[in-house]
């Protein structure tokens, strides 16, 4: 069979045909006894492939994994570095959004008033969330206990 025939096999079996190619294909199917056979070997094909799954590792190797201390300096380490990026970045970015904002003598100073406290008010909510955070998570008996 040629390689065109395949590959409008393979589009058949997965409905993946025009309605114009899908027509034709099975006109040719009416006069072709083997791509008739062809055509159940790849269903059967794919029924085969359809039922397999990975194999997942048992959970004893994941245990071990989890508690790897280089997979723990790792994940540390990378939130660590994700953490400084973002902290940069975003100062940065606040930065230039005051200094366009105050240099700005089109900007009313309403304006400039509500952001700044509005700003101010979302610096203080986000330490005050944090701080919440800290305290709750150094006072959690159950967080040495594996889940």
């Amino acid at each position: 069979m040629n390689r065109d025939k395949r590959e409008l096999l393979a589009g058949y079996v997965d409905g993946e045909l025009s309605d114009e190619e899908r027509e034709a294909f099975e006109r040719e199917l009416e006069r072709d006894p083997q791509l008739r056979a062809e055509l159940n070997e790849f269903r059967k094909l794919k029924e085969v492939t359809g039922m397999m799954q990975y194999a997942d590792l048992p959970d004893e190797v994941w245990d071990g994994y989890w508690q790897n201390v280089y997979r723990k300096l790792e994940r540390g380490i990378g939130w660590i570095l994700f953490s400084i990026g973002a902290i940069v970045l975003l100062s940065f970015g606040v930065y230039q959004f005051f200094l366009e904002l105050f240099s700005d003598s089109d900007v009313p100073t309403i304006v400039r008033i509500s952001v700044t406290v509005l700003s101010v008010g979302v610096v203080i909510l986000l330490v005050s969330f944090v701080r919440e955070r800290l305290f709750a998570y150094n006072r959690d008996r159950y967080r040495k206990v594996i889940r």
